[in-house]
């Protein structure tokens, strides 16, 4: 006879109430963290050990596994698995936990996906800054729903993806996991892919990181301290947090591994309790980042052993340890030592339980073998309209759209390297760190989609240099830091050849264009020049490719840059020289098909920066959002941005005509300010333009940036066509964190801007708020409108 809890026709409650009721402490615990297995179709399961995630005895795991697991980490993600086998081997294991343990709780499965599902077959996406240089959330929402009908089909119920760390030191290496450098921007942007990736029913969960406030780290290193107080953590760094709880209903949080004002993440009941679930409403599950429960007692320094450091997180409001079980299995110990109590226990397996009912796990807990969906038509075409609508103009002689006929040398180490096309969370690249090369034939560079578009007999190839002489692990995460006594010499893994820069040249000359592909290898923990792990102290081109790229553009053929890369680089002044230049970012595998297109017009270029490119170095880190005094007295002559963010080129023109606000005041309590203008195309050819609107709150009780976006849309538009563009923007998002450290509007008078970029600047108006100061309610207008009307 079933149980109550096994009844689906009973409520998520009722079912929680009664098998919590019948749990042992053993089996609540084993809710509270992962195991990461190497599974096998028959039963066989593996333990995984290596220096990240410790070592665990296999009888012992085995013993553990007969009280139920709270998640398998990374299944078909950790090697190169065929999906088939891996779902086979997966429901071997959920097979054991309902059929060989005493309550047949099913274990949920976790898997990477930031740039698409991080397992073998999955379709390669662009990274997430080309993400956000679509500034387009339709299409950011059918990249979530496509990534998320790749993880359901392989078992998948939670993705470790998306990063909501607002960039803001192009130093730091995880950049290129980020939206960009603007807080509403990436939260406009994280929240359409958490609802595209979760359904309408939330049976996939998303998982929002890292955090918060890890992109804003010392120096740019990962891992390091945060130097933040509240209003500054609160009005940049939450905000995409807060926007993609309340918007989208977000189902799960990671908090992140640094610490901010001496408070790790893994141990801030402010953060984890206080702010995410009492002040928010947030009602998913808290998950680790992998090991982030260990470094309380390894490196903060704030917990003894293991089982205080769990106690100390579990307390804060974690709900479940990644990747294994280094310290929830001490929670016995704690709970003994009177660190947690069996409360704190309920509570949070309650939650990890409600969200196993809510996602369905206990009346589907088997994936279907023969539904597997990998690498569709749809999905791929998702990929290559991304990477379409990501490439970036910075500059452009008129080299552009390149003329059907003309003789293209296309030069550099990412010109025909398909790992140089992906994140360091693509599956091929994250498996560099194991030493294990993974398939990438489908991937199309640089060289073979300029090929296939304008003909092999006008194309040639040049290597020019390497990158990185081969791809191999680099840097261990541990120990993560070095005595400052200690003499650390660590060599440089970058080429040094410059053997192969004549061929490049003399291939240039022979030509009637050069096309530089420039930029990273993405890898992390150092397998690359860009990642995870992988941080920066220049903003110079990694290696020989300044060598390359001084030579070629000294042969005087006209030379377009096409930049592939985890972040902004400077060119070595040769800027102002080339014929264009072109950002595409990670374009993913259909990155080479999209650039050519872009170059030879079959496609009009609509991407636009999400970040700034600093003058060089020493003005990191730099933001358009930055305050007035941030350029220094008197202005520093490396202070500011040749390319600021919002910047990228068309190839047409558009006029920006007629501003008018609807109203002159706006009513503090619940007020709109209604913005509208027209944009016309000038030019000759149809083009997308991407009108944005800053605002600056000219006196208030707190420094203010000197702007802020506050809407933006994107408008098709043929030759000679125009449009009537409104911005409807409500007054709540007028807010800053006050005084009393809770978000508020005050009265007065705020300058609108429109502009082609945060720089360009071609229409101005302006409004009053009225009204006294308004504290704003948990459910704030967060989220401004664009409507755009044709004209005849």
């Amino acid at each position: 006879m079933s149980k109550l809890y096994q009844d689906p026709s009973k409520s998520v409650q009722e079912r929680v109430d009664d098998l919590l009721a019948r749990m042992s402490v053993d089996e609540k615990i084993a809710q509270m963290h992962a195991l990461w297995l190497f599974l096998s179709p028959d039963g066989d399961h593996k333990t995984r050990s290596d220096q990240f995630t410790g070592a665990s005895d296999p009888e012992k795991v085995k013993q553990m596994l007969g009280f139920g697991l709270g998640q398998i980490t990374r299944p078909l993600g950790t090697r190169s698995v065929d999906p088939r086998e891996g779902v086979k081997a997966l429901n071997r294991l959920q097979k054991f936990f309902m059929e060989e343990t005493r309550l047949a709780i099913p274990v949920m499965s976790h898997e990477e996906c930031l740039s698409g599902l991080m397992a073998k077959g999955g379709t390669l996406f662009p990274s997430s800054l080309a993400y956000g240089a679509t500034w387009n959330p339709e299409l950011i929402e059918r990249v979530g729903a496509a990534i998320g009908a790749e993880a359901r089909a392989v078992g998948c119920h939670q993705g470790l993806a998306p990063v909501l760390d607002v960039a803001r030191d192009a130093r730091w290496g995880r950049t290129e996991e980020t939206f960009g450098e603007d807080p509403y921007l990436v939260g406009v942007l994280a929240s359409r892919y958490v609802r595209g990736l979760q359904g309408e029913k939330r049976d996939l969960l998303a998982t929002l990181k890292h955090y918060a406030g890890h992109s804003a780290s010392e120096g740019g290193r990962n891992h390091a301290p945060v130097h933040l107080g509240w209003r500054e953590l609160n009005d940049t760094f939450l905000l995409p947090f807060e926007m993609a709880v309340k918007l989208a209903n977000a189902g799960s949080v990671m908090p992140a591994y640094h610490d901010v004002d001496n408070e790790p993440a893994h141990a801030s009941r402010h953060l984890l309790t206080e702010v995410l679930r009492e002040q928010w409403g947030f009602d998913g599950i808290v998950v680790a980042d992998y090991v982030g429960v260990s470094l309380l007692y390894q490196h903060h320094g704030l917990a003894a052993d293991r089982a205080e450091a769990a106690a100390l997180s579990f307390n804060a409001g974690l709900d479940v340890e990644l990747p294994g079980d280094d310290c929830a299995t001490h929670l016995k110990d704690a709970l003994d030592r009177g660190l947690i109590s069996i409360e704190t226990i309920d509570e949070t397996v309650r939650r990890v339980l409600t969200e196993k009912f809510r996602i369905g796990l206990f009346d589907k807990p088997y994936a279907d073998e023969t539904g597997i969906a990998l690498q569709t038509p749809a999905a791929v075409d998702i990929a290559r309209e991304v990477a379409q609508q990501s490439v970036v103009i910075l500059d452009n002689d008129g080299v552009l759209p390149l003329k059907s006929g003309l003789k293209l040398a296309v030069i550099g180490p990412a010109a025909d390297d398909p790992l140089a096309m992906l994140g360091d969370y693509s599956f091929p690249v994250h498996l560099i760190h194991n030493d294990k090369p993974e398939e990438v034939a489908n991937v199309v560079t640089p060289f073979a989609g300029l090929k296939a578009l304008c003909g092999a007999e006008n194309v040639t190839f040049a290597q020019g240099c390497f990158i990185l002489d081969e791809r191999r692990a680099g840097a261990p995460v541990f120990p993560g830091d070095v005595d400052d006594a200690t003499s650390l010499e660590q060599a440089s893994t970058l080429s040094t050849r410059l053997d192969l820069i004549p061929e490049a040249v003399a291939a240039a000359e022979a030509a009637d264009v050069a096309v530089v592909c420039v930029g990273d290898l993405s890898g992390i923990f150092q397998t690359g020049t860009v990642g995870e792990g992988s941080d920066a102290d220049t903003l110079e081109l990694p290696g020989v490719q300044q060598r390359l790229l001084d030579a070629v553009v000294a042969t005087g053929r006209p030379v377009i840059v096409v930049l592939s890369s985890g972040r902004p680089y400077n060119l070595g002044g040769l800027e102002s020289k080339l014929a264009a230049q072109v950002m595409t970012f990670f374009g993913g595998q259909e990155g080479g098909t999209a650039l050519a297109e872009v170059l030879t017009g079959a496609i009009e270029p609509s991407g636009r920066l999400t970040l700034s490119v600093p003058r060089n170095v020493g003005a990191v880190p730099y933001f358009y959002d930055h305050k007035f005094k941030s350029s220094g007295t008197p202005i520093a002559r490396h202070f500011g941005s040749q390319y600021p963010f919002g910047h990228g080129l068309s190839y047409t023109d558009f006029a920006y005509e007629d501003v008018a606000v609807d109203a002159a005041t706006a009513g503090i309590e619940t007020g709109e300010i209604r913005l509208a203008f027209t944009v016309r195309n000038t030019g000759a050819r149809a083009g997308v333009v991407v009108p944005q609107l800053y605002v600056r709150d000219r006196l208030a009780t707190m420094v203010r940036p000197v702007k802020e976006l506050k809407a933006f849309g994107r408008v098709a538009l043929d030759a000679g066509a125009a449009a009537r563009v409104t911005f409807v923007v409500p007054v709540d998002m007028l807010n800053f964190t006050g005084a009393e450290g809770a978000r508020i509007v005050e009265p007065g008078f705020f300058d609108l801007m429109v502009g082609a970029s945060s720089a360009d600047i071609k229409l101005r108006a302006e409004v009053e708020v009225t009204g006294g100061v308004r504290r704003l309610p948990r459910d704030w207008r967060m989220e401004s409108r664009c409507e755009t009307a044709p004209l005849g």
